[in-house]
């Protein structure tokens, strides 16, 4: 192969995918190779041959475990936000066209021994256990304060700048019990362990603020979407808007490091 290139990408995870396709767009002649036969790098999608071979050194599953293209495993699943960044930048750059997605129904939480949904409606919020309808009451003035904050306007501040006062403070101005402090902070901020207790609070309302608008993004049972076909069809999505531009992809290059 003699060409030249005015780029060449290696790996097709995500990132390397997204480069290459922006770079196509803006009229640069692009090469993309991958060592493997599947577009995705450690985020890909693999179909059941293609996991065997990477599990068990053998493509050869057994038969009863069916057909291999009725299978798409995710390397690394993940939910996406329904109005976060990625769902932006896909629009923005009309990927989208090229990838079919599905709401996800419902999330929930483990609470007291029990599996509870997530509330996604107001008439949901009213019928759940989680809350008392006294310290509903008082989690929806919380929420209101939320959804009205806004950074630059210090008028829906209401006195409190939250790049200083910890969450704990914030929360503790509005009364709210542990469980609730609880749910809000991993059901819906989707933190991971509690130091954002005592972290500054803007990090959890901007969190609390992209569920909110995501939820009613697409009005689902959750903020969350996934790609109808796996979490593999975003970086082929961006192959796809590469080679309509031009772009050369080639993949099983095992020279390819």
């Amino acid at each position: 192969m003699d060409e030249e290139y005015d780029v060449i990408v290696l790996g097709t995870g995500l990132k390397e995918c997204i480069l290459s396709g922006l770079l196509s767009v803006d009229g640069l002649k692009v090469l993309h190779m991958d060592r493997n036969d599947y577009y995705g790098g450690e985020s890909t999608s693999l179909n059941l041959n293609q996991l065997w071979k990477r599990f068990r050194g053998s493509d050869k599953p057994p038969a009863q475990l069916g057909s291999s293209r009725e299978y798409n495993v995710d390397m690394i699943p993940k939910y996406i936000m329904a109005n976060g960044a990625l769902v932006r930048v896909l629009i923005h750059t009309n990927v989208t066209k090229y990838l079919n997605f599905k709401a996800v129904d419902g999330s929930f939480v483990f609470n007291k021994g029990k599996i509870h949904k997530v509330p996604a409606t107001d008439m949901e919020a009213l019928k759940s256990p989680l809350m008392g309808i006294f310290e509903k009451r008082r989690a929806r003035k919380f929420f209101i304060y939320v959804q009205d904050y806004k950074e630059s306007d210090p008028k829906t501040h209401e006195g409190m700048d939250l790049t200083r006062v910890s969450f704990k403070t914030l929360i503790a101005k509005y009364g709210l019990d542990d469980n609730t402090l609880d749910f809000i902070g991993h059901a819906l901020a989707l933190h991971r362990d509690d130091r954002y207790l005592d972290e500054p609070a803007l990090d959890t309302v901007k969190r609390m603020k992209l569920y909110a608008e995501s939820l009613a993004r697409f009005a689902g049972g959750s903020p969350y979407i996934y790609p109808l076909y796996g979490l593999g069809e975003l970086p082929q999505a961006f192959a796809r808007l590469s080679a309509v531009y031009g772009g050369t992809y080639m993949l099983n290059k095992p020279e390819c490091k």
